[in-house]
């Protein structure tokens, strides 16, 4: 198992870290590391998890999170399969807060930065035209170099702290509370779940994938994700079942029992609590919305 508290990914020779990553998938292992991260999916789809946040991703899905705050792009199904045709693709930009030095963030000039940073610590998905706009930017930076490449991420932060649109990802009152042998066993959690969610899953069996008794898990779960399992587990599907209105390659019939549902009343009911619409409506809304 990759460990969970990385080092720091950004050399001691450089001011931050830029990276163009392609894979079969994106890296399947929920961690959290001390720099800021500003993620862009080019390719692929799946689920993301940023806190005690769930939603899916797809193509255009950009993320700037803070420090410590636990995250996983986690892809499909479908990606762990070994297709030759289907691979990710992503930009990924980390640098330590104090990359200016020490005393940048205390100056009036950075006030914006330092709001910017503060709204990180809960994760912020970029959308609208501050997304297109960052991901251009990202792609350049992918390329420059030297003090081209520090301008280009000032402009970067820049764009963004003056951008109205974003949402803020896990609730108000998320705290860190992980440890390494925490994220390792909610690794472990995470990965049956991926792999399983169409299927049926009890509490039991995936207690056991954590070496724990039921009501343990139970307690266990709820205080490092802020939320029952049951409530996770749903989420997962919902999400997946979104994905798949969106394509519009199965009816909502089919969608309900290939996303892990068992009876269609069941998932309509659950689809309307998580989404706030029912599932045809959802369709309607977001059928134009691009998917790769």
């Amino acid at each position: 198992m990759k460990a969970a508290l990385q080092k720091s990914p950004i050399s001691h020779e450089h001011a931050f870290e830029v990276k163009f990553l392609r894979a079969p998938h994106f890296d399947p292992n929920w961690h959290f590391h001390p720099e800021y991260q500003l993620f862009i999916v080019l390719k692929g789809t799946g689920t993301r998890f940023i806190g005690d946040h769930v939603s899916p991703f797809k193509k255009g899905d950009l993320v700037f999170t803070g420090p410590d705050l636990p995250h996983l792009w986690r892809s499909d199904p479908e990606y762990f399969e070994g297709d030759e045709h289907l691979w990710t693709e992503g930009i990924v930009v980390y640098f330590h807060e104090h990359f200016l030095g020490n005393e940048f963030l205390q100056k009036k000039e950075a006030y914006r930065i330092r709001q910017l940073f503060t709204k990180a610590q809960r994760g912020m998905e970029i959308v609208g035209d501050t997304a297109d706009k960052a991901a251009a930017l990202m792609t350049e930076l992918v390329t420059a170099s030297d003090f081209e490449s520090v301008l280009m991420l000032l402009n970067l932060l820049n764009l963004l702290a003056n951008g109205s649109s974003h949402n803020l990802l896990s609730s108000a009152g998320y705290t860190n509370s992980l440890k390494e042998s925490d994220t390792e066993r909610m690794n472990r959690v995470h990965a049956y779940v991926m792999k399983n969610f169409r299927e049926k899953i009890t509490l039991e069996e995936v207690a056991a994938i954590a070496n724990m008794t039921p009501t343990s898990f139970s307690r266990y779960f709820k205080t490092h994700a802020n939320k029952t399992f049951s409530d996770f587990l749903t989420e997962i599907r919902i999400g997946y079942s979104c994905k798949l209105l969106i394509e519009k390659k199965m009816n909502i019939s089919q969608v309900c029992y290939d996303s892990g549902f068992n009876t269609l009343s069941n998932f309509n009911r659950q689809f309307k609590t998580v989404t706030h619409y029912n599932p045809l409506e959802y369709r309607k809304k977001y059928a134009e919305t691009e998917y790769p």
